[in-house]
């Protein structure tokens, strides 16, 4: 098996369009006139095949193709044609995991016509939920772990799936008396990519706030300055809290438009969207169908008939304990047992050192995803199993409970259904939005006896083949 990796140009609109992203993390307070006055044109190429006699192996991901779809992703944010585009922005907080990628605290509504942003709204999650009056129903964890009723927009994404959650967020939109209709477009951004825009730019100092922000640092010690003084003082005007951002925008994207980071942007931005930092869903069908070709719409495929897996986590403690959480999956796959049997572990291991007002023991619903028909057999280290079938997958829900500076090593036995075979077997585990490189390994025990493992980090969704 071969697998190849493909360049392409890097034009001048992407790099624009991808700095445009940095801006949109960052709160949206510049405009793209301000990016069109510092125009760099780059040209970038690479071609490289390798090649491996392994059986069984991850099939690569087809980069040309991903570059395509990117390139007219950036015409769509810069297309000059007089016409006004809407796009809501979701921004979630991912050291605190919900299923949809992190908690979703802020959320933008990014105007743009003719390549320049001509208004911009940026709003905390809570706001908006103050103005929603209807009662509607929580799914089950909330009610259960948190004794939440009302199900409303900073929750709207449960669901793995981001075209789920996209029309789940509009709905409580309009709940709230504004227009879902003007949107042409909703995108979802993790603070993950916050702190890896910092691995580009270095350290900044921001004028009025002490030490640095750095890559390692940056989302934490923003999350700092605009929740911990409002969290312990609840007397304080939260409107303009977020007001650091308008200092900290122009001092990023100074340093992100020097000659030698923009190539450096352009495989940041394609990078966070293979991995799940960014996902994208387009009311232009032909744009949103190339997103999901190149698989950056987030979607839970309904049409996956081989061998699924996907570990779906919401963290119900209301802290950002995941910066803290290391997790672990073995997926072993035994075909010489009566029908075939997988044994899967994923520990969880909590490194936080003490608690804090952001960081205690850690309390989440786990939701894992397997083929429909896939039948439960035992666990271990895990609460009761509560199963259901969605997106054309059964899933096997529980609690996960990890004391500071200990590690849980929970297992699950479950049969897959007879139309999963060993003779060209496939195997599709797909990334959660915003868990964090996660080690995988996989083992499968064929009919004949023979067995084949592969080690890999699960950056984002992974494709393994078997052919005889």
């Amino acid at each position: 098996m071969k697998t190849e990796k493909s360049g392409g140009l890097f034009s001048q609109k992407k790099i624009i369009a991808s700095v445009a992203v940095a801006l949109i993390v960052t709160g949206g307070y510049f405009t793209f006139s301000y990016l069109m006055k510092n125009k760099q044109i780059v040209l970038k190429t690479s071609l490289s095949a390798l090649g491996s006699v392994s059986k069984f192996l991850p099939i690569p991901a087809d980069e040309k193709k991903e570059i395509e779809v990117l390139n007219n992703i950036v015409a769509t944010f810069t297309a000059n044609d007089d016409k006004e585009k809407t796009f809501l922005i979701l921004l979630q907080n991912n050291a605190e995991l919900r299923p949809g990628g992190g908690f979703l605290g802020q959320y933008a509504i990014v105007q743009i016509k003719n390549g320049t942003v001509v208004s911009t709204k940026v709003e905390d999650a809570n706001l908006l939920d103050q103005r929603i009056s209807a009662k509607v129903q929580t799914p089950f964890p909330f009610e259960k772990m948190m004794s939440l009723r009302n199900w409303k927009f900073r929750d709207s994404n449960f669901s793995p799936d981001f075209p789920t959650n996209v029309e789940k967020a509009k709905y409580f939109f309009r709940l709230a008396g504004g227009n879902s209709q003007q949107f042409d477009g909703v995108v979802a951004v993790n603070s993950q990519v916050f702190d890896d825009l910092f691995a580009l730019t270095g350290p900044i100092t921001v004028p009025g706030q002490s030490g640095e922000f750095n890559s390692e640092n940056a989302s934490r010690k923003l999350e700092e300055i605009v929740e911990k003084a409002y969290i312990m003082n609840p007397a304080l005007d939260t409107q303009n809290r977020k007001a650091i951002l308008k200092t900290m925008a122009p001092m990023i994207m100074q340093k992100l438009l020097t000659l030698g980071n923009v190539t450096k942007i352009a495989d940041l931005f394609h990078n966070e969207m293979k991995n799940r930092n960014v996902m994208l869903n387009f009311n232009d069908q032909n744009l949103q169908q190339a997103v999901a070709g190149v698989h950056w719409d987030g979607t839970v495929p309904k049409d996956w008939n081989d061998d699924y897996l996907m570990a779906v986590d919401a963290n119900m403690g209301a802290l950002k304990t995941d910066f803290f959480m290391r997790r672990e999956m073995n997926y072993d796959l035994d075909f010489t047992q009566e029908k075939p049997t997988v044994t899967l572990n994923i520990k969880y291991k909590n490194t936080a050192p003490y608690g804090d007002w952001r960081t205690s023991d850690y309390h989440a619903y786990l939701r894992v995803y397997v083929p429909k028909g896939s039948t439960f057999v035992s666990n271990h280290m895990v609460s009761h199993i509560n199963t259901a079938d969605e997106f054309g997958k059964t899933y096997f829900g529980f609690k996960v409970d990890v004391v500071m500076g200990t590690e849980v090593d929970g297992q699950i036995v479950y049969t897959l259904p007879d139309t999963i075979n060993s003779d060209n077997y496939k195997l599709l585990i797909q990334k959660q939005s915003g868990a964090g490189n996660v080690p995988v390994n996989v083992h499968v025990k064929m009919k004949d006896g023979k067995e084949y493992s592969q080690q890999q980090t699960l950056l984002n969704d992974l494709n393994f083949q078997y052919n005889k």
